[in-house]
């Protein structure tokens, strides 16, 4: 990777680089406001890096709170090998959970988006004491109760040959579903956020885990990542079932559909609050003005 990159990218990511060592590789991650705020841990999907969550940390932090947004193994400027067994979602879970135990954490906020909710719910599963409540945008951790209707380009995504044509030489996944159908408002990411997304992956060789997360979704109630999930899920259920949890959805996701929403999770936390929105699968960045206010507000609510 080229070492002229800004990574602040003329101060849209003003924050000082974190890292945690790892078997696998080195992992980014930052962690900003008072060490005495309440935590707020951010979990980002693909082919997304913590540039996704920048508004939301510059809130949190502004709150007063403590905002610690973490790179996957392959995303941003944390490491990129080139072994596809490392990008396997307990791998990445496993990494996630060590990083955030290395911090102590605290009565945390969980957010969890995308893969950020396999991955990251994981480590609330296992650590319930150590989180207050849960924030859930589109993602899953429940195993599906039939076949997983896939939009097209994912489909392509997960065909041998096509797949690593597309994703590692093309950055299709980036510039066609990042960029474009995974938005409701695709002119609103501006060129420097553009930029911001191809940084951490400038060559084919970088683009291994972008390519193994759309393999490993499930295409029903079986198969690897339909039993991770549904091992944990009982300990997610009951470690929150008197908690409080928020739920905002977006609407006009063309991965995770409103079934998902209705089926998946209401059963599990019929207590949540929920809020659906207009947006499209990188909610993050076409409802900020939405969901950041419903974060900080969730934030201040007492238990």
């Amino acid at each position: 990777m080229s070492t002229e990159v800004d990574w602040s990218f003329r101060g849209n990511w003003p924050y000082q680089p974190k890292w945690f060592d790892t078997d696998a590789g080195r992992l980014h991650y930052v962690d900003e406001g008072p060490r005495d705020g309440t935590p707020v841990v951010m979990v980002h999907g693909n082919p997304t890096w913590g540039y996704l969550y920048r508004r939301f940390v510059a809130a949190v932090v502004k709150a007063g709170h403590r905002a610690i947004v973490m790179d996957h193994l392959g995303f941003g400027r944390s490491d990129k090998p080139g072994q596809r067994d490392l990008y396997q979602v307990p791998e990445h879970a496993a990494r996630c959970e060590a990083l955030l135990e290395s911090l102590e954490l605290v009565d945390a906020i969980l957010v969890v988006q995308d893969w950020g909710g396999p991955i990251g719910l994981a480590w609330a599963a296992r650590h319930h004491d150590r989180v207050a409540k849960l924030f859930i945008l589109n993602t899953f951790f429940q195993r599906p109760s039939g076949k997983v209707p896939l939009p097209l380009p994912l489909k392509l995504f997960r065909t041998p040959g096509v797949g690593e044509l597309m994703v590692k030489g093309f950055n299709a996944f980036v510039t066609q579903f990042l960029f474009k159908s995974g938005l409701s408002h695709p002119a609103s990411l501006t060129e420097l956020d553009r930029l911001a997304y191809r940084a951490p992956h400038p060559s084919w060789s970088s683009r291994t885990g972008m390519l193994e997360f759309p393999r490993q979704i499930p295409a029903d109630g079986t198969g690897a990542i339909s039993e991770f999930v549904a091992g944990l899920n009982p300990q997610l259920v009951a470690g929150f079932r008197e908690k409080p949890v928020r739920i905002v959805w977006p609407m006009q996701d063309v991965a995770f559909r409103p079934n998902t929403l209705e089926e998946m999770w209401l059963p599990d936390f019929p207590h949540a609050e929920v809020t659906r929105v207009d947006a499209g699968h990188y909610i993050q960045e076409d409802a900020h003005q939405v969901v950041i206010p419903a974060l900080l507000d969730f934030i201040a609510a007492s238990a």
